[in-house]
């Protein structure tokens, strides 16, 4: 059975891999006034982060339209058999409901959705995993197999660093990001239960981010293979030296970079750091 694989564009898998492994791509869009961009399509993260420096009021997010699914599912049933579609949590976005709707509309072709209950580069690593088990010829059932154990030792934190866009998306009173922009909050966010909840609030930007290491450290200090991804919202400079000095660090670990692109840039904001890991 020739078995597709599909993920959202919140993966924020590159192009190249994207390519090279086959993934198709279904695109979220941000909506600035009355103009819609489908991101990774449409606008690039560099071209986000720049318009959104001009813009008073954030931009809106949202999810691809059943009809998308239905047709981008039909067109793969062409050439293939099966689908295995992996989305960002369904905590935080319809997207996977809206896969998992239109499975069922679709014709000529076996539609696996498959909820993350994550996203960014961690959602990204069910993709690119799904992918090289397709191209070694797995079987639908063996690859959700593989991605429900490999959730069990996926982890992902996230520091916030200016706690405006928090508040201007809604997830956060004025007062609390006043007073906590005045002591420096640094708020870590993780995923529990498919939903985004802080894990602690820290004062300053070093300690929250050597809080981050901290607990990846807990994982990888077992020197099991594992691989890991360093996420940025504009700050590559940043990114590339914490993943130099941590591949000296842990040989056993697999590194990688990624960004939060426009739709979770939209509710991070600008200057966030994240660290996701698996065991492989």
């Amino acid at each position: 059975m020739k078995t597709a694989i599909l993920t959202d564009s919140t993966a924020y898998i590159p192009k190249e891999v994207r390519e090279r492994l086959n993934i198709h791509m279904i695109p979220l869009s941000v909506i600035f006034g009355g103009e819609s961009y489908q991101e990774e399509i449409e606008i690039s993260a560099n071209q986000y982060y720049d318009e959104i420096r001009s813009r008073e009021d954030l931009p809106t997010t949202s999810q691809p339209s059943v009809g998308l699914f239905v047709e981008i599912f039909e067109k793969l049933a062409k050439e293939y058999e099966a689908v295995i579609c992996i989305h960002l949590s369904s905590g935080i976005s319809g997207t996977y409901n809206g896969a998992v709707t239109a499975g069922q509309m679709a014709e000529g072709i076996n539609v696996y959705p498959f909820d993350s209950e994550i996203s960014c580069m961690a959602q990204g690593f069910f993709a690119i995993e799904a992918a090289e088990m397709s191209e070694e010829g797995k079987s639908p059932e063996e690859i959700m197999e593989r991605l429900k154990e490999m959730k069990k030792s996926t982890r992902a934190y996230f520091m916030v660093d200016d706690l405006s866009h928090l508040q201007r998306g809604g997830r956060l009173s004025g007062a609390q990001a006043f007073i906590g922009g005045l002591l420096q909050v640094k708020p870590l966010l993780h995923f529990v239960d498919k939903l985004i909840v802080p894990y602690e609030k820290i004062r300053t930007r070093k300690k929250a981010l050597n809080r981050i290491f901290e607990l990846f450290n807990e994982d990888a200090s077992l020197k099991v293979p594992m691989k890991a991804v360093v996420i940025h919202a504009n700050r590559e400079d940043e990114a590339i030296q914490i993943k130099k000095e941590f591949e000296a660090k842990y040989p056993h670990v697999e590194f990688s970079i990624s960004y939060f692109g426009p739709v979770i840039g939209t509710h991070l904001g600008e200057g966030s750091m994240g660290l996701a890991w698996y065991k492989k």
